[in-house]
C-alpha cells in the first residue's frame, strides 16, 4: 500500500492508519491532495485482509479545508479549477465512505470546511477536547461543497446543520458532541491512542455484519447523497466565479474584513 506526498499510509495488520501529512500547511484541500486522496482510497478497496481504517492528520490541526492561498491567485477563473479539484476530491470521497470496512477519524486542533464535511462521512468521529469544528464557506462568499450538505445533514440533522454553515459557526468539541458531529470526546494527550484502540477493536470485530450495517444505511441516503455531491461541485464552481467570492478569497489572504456586495 503506497503513501502519496500529501497522505501517508501505514498498514498495520488488517487496520489501515491513514494520515494526512502537510502539517506545516494545515493539511489542506486543494488539487493535489484530491488526486492523492482519491488513490488511496481506491487502493484500499483492493488492500486484501483490510478490516478497519483509522483516520487521522499530523501536526496541531487535522485540517483548514480548502487551500485559500492556492485560490487567491487564480480567483478571478475559480470556476473551472473548481470542477477539476472536485472531480477526484468527490469521487475519492465516495470511495472512502462507501469503504465496507469501519472508519475511525481522530480530530485534533481546527477541522475547517472540506475537513469536516471529510470527517462528518466516516463511521466513528472521536475529537480533542481543545478540537474546534468549523464551516467557514459562507463566510467567504463561498456555498459548500465535499459533500458537506448531506453528511452534515445526516449527523446534525438538517435545520442544525444549515444554521451550521449558513452562519459560519465553529464549535467546541462539546459542542460537536452534542450537535452529533462528534460521536466522543476524549484528553487531548489521550485522543490518538484512545482513537487506535477504537479501530483496532472494530478491526477484530464481525467486519461482515459492519460492512452490511455501512451499506443499509448508506442505501438510505444514496439516491441524495450522490447527486448532492455533484450539485455542490458545481453549485461551487458557479459561485465561486461571483466578485464576492473573490473578493471573500482577497479579503482572507489580505487579512481585512470582506466587503460583500450580492454579486
Amino acid at each position: 500500500m503506497n503513501s502519496t506526498p500529501s497522505i501517508r499510509v501505514e498498514m498495520q495488520g488488517g487496520l489501515a492508519v491513514v494520515s494526512l501529512a502537510q502539517p506545516a500547511r494545515g493539511n489542506p484541500f486543494d488539487g493535489d491532495f484530491g488526486r492523492d486522496f482519491k488513490q488511496v482510497f481506491s487502493d484500499l478497496w483492493n488492500e486484501t485482509g483490510l478490516r478497519a481504517v483509522l483516520l487521522r492528520a499530523d501536526g496541531a490541526n487535522f485540517s483548514f479545508g480548502g487551500d485559500l492561498k492556492s485560490f487567491h491567485p487564480v480567483r478571478a477563473n475559480l470556476a473551472p479549477l473548481v470542477r477539476q479539484w472536485t472531480a477526484d476530491l468527490h469521487m475519492g470521497l465516495q470511495r472512502a465512505w462507501q469503504l465496507p470496512v469501519p472508519i475511525v477519524v481522530a480530530v485534533q486542533g481546527f477541522a475547517m470546511g472540506g475537513g469536516v464535511a471529510l470527517l462528518a462521512g466516516c463511521d466513528v468521529v472521536i475529537a480533542g477536547e481543545s478540537a474546534r469544528f468549523g464551516s467557514a464557506f459562507a463566510k467567504l462568499g463561498f456555498s459548500c461543497d465535499s459533500g458537506s450538505s448531506a453528511t452534515l445533514t445526516a449527523r446534525m440533522g438538517p435545520a442544525r446543520a444549515r444554521r451550521f454553515v449558513l452562519l459560519a459557526e465553529v464549535l467546541s468539541s462539546q459542542e460537536a458532541l452534542q450537535s452529533g458531529l462528534a460521536d466522543r470526546v476524549d484528553a487531548d494527550d489521550k485522543l490518538q491512542d484512545e482513537a487506535k484502540a477504537l479501530a483496532e477493536e472494530l478491526a477484530h470485530g464481525p467486519t461482515v455484519a459492519y460492512a452490511e450495517i455501512k451499506r443499509l444505511f448508506l442505501r438510505a441516503g444514496a439516491a441524495r447523497f450522490e447527486s448532492q455531491l455533484e450539485d455542490e461541485a458545481l453549485t461551487l464552481a458557479r459561485v465561486s466565479a461571483t466578485a464576492d467570492a473573490q473578493e471573500g478569497i482577497a479579503a482572507m489572504v489580505e487579512r481585512r474584513k470582506p466587503v460583500f456586495r450580492g454579486a
